[in-house]
């Protein structure tokens, strides 16, 4: 019911609903991760450093109860770059990534938070190293194939997308982007230069 009252933006409704299934289950993490996110949409909306306070501390709360909540942690890295706490942010996602090596998730959003920062290197070697704890995860193969595609290497691109789709094809973005890529290689003998198109819409926090 909460999830269904913040898409249709009434937060403050959403709040309540939240609010009751955390009074339910204090220990259920994504209690408090709905919270946080609401909270922080309120923030955005109403720009109310009060709201976006409140949601810092429920993603808090959130980790605190699952220490490998990917959304969490997600929501959290984009609260303190948005507040200028750059630095914070790569803390958070590098001290993820040391307390759970094994995490492909915590890779991949470390590796999503470079490429945002313009780190395209540290992006791709992240990814990579995600892919070798998890070979088939699917966010991985499309990140690094964005990656690629955005680099001008088609073949690998196409490569990665191919076998993202394999493992989830559930992807329309993705499905989109190696269609494109696919027409456009066919057309490399005539066309030297390719429009790579724009980026792939990222996941909604929510």
């Amino acid at each position: 019911e909460g999830v269904r009252l913040f898409q249709q933006a009434r937060y403050q409704e959403a709040v309540k609903q939240f609010q009751e299934a955390s009074y339910a289950d204090p220990n259920n993490a994504d209690s408090y991760y709905n919270l946080a996110a609401t909270y922080h949409r309120i923030g955005r909306v109403e720009h109310r450093q009060a709201d976006i306070d409140q949601a810092e501390t429920y993603y808090n709360l959130c980790l605190d109860r699952n220490g490998g909540h990917t959304e969490c942690y997600r929501g959290l890295a984009v609260l303190l770059a948005e507040q200028g706490r750059k630095e914070e942010a790569f803390r958070l996602i590098e001290g993820w990534v040391q307390r759970q090596p094994g995490s492909a998730d915590a890779k991949i959003e470390l590796a999503r938070l470079n490429d945002e920062f313009g780190n395209r290197q540290a992006a791709k070697e992240h990814l990579i190293e995600a892919l070798a704890v998890a070979p088939e995860n699917p966010r991985a193969l499309t990140a690094l194939g964005k990656i690629r595609e955005d680099a001008g290497d088609t073949v690998q691109a196409l490569a990665n997308y191919q076998r993202s789709l394999s493992h989830d094809n559930r992807q329309p973005l993705v499905a989109s982007r190696l269609t494109a890529l696919q027409g456009g290689a066919a057309a490399t003998a005539s066309a030297p230069s390719v429009d790579m198109g724009t980026r792939m819409a990222d996941r909604a926090p929510a």
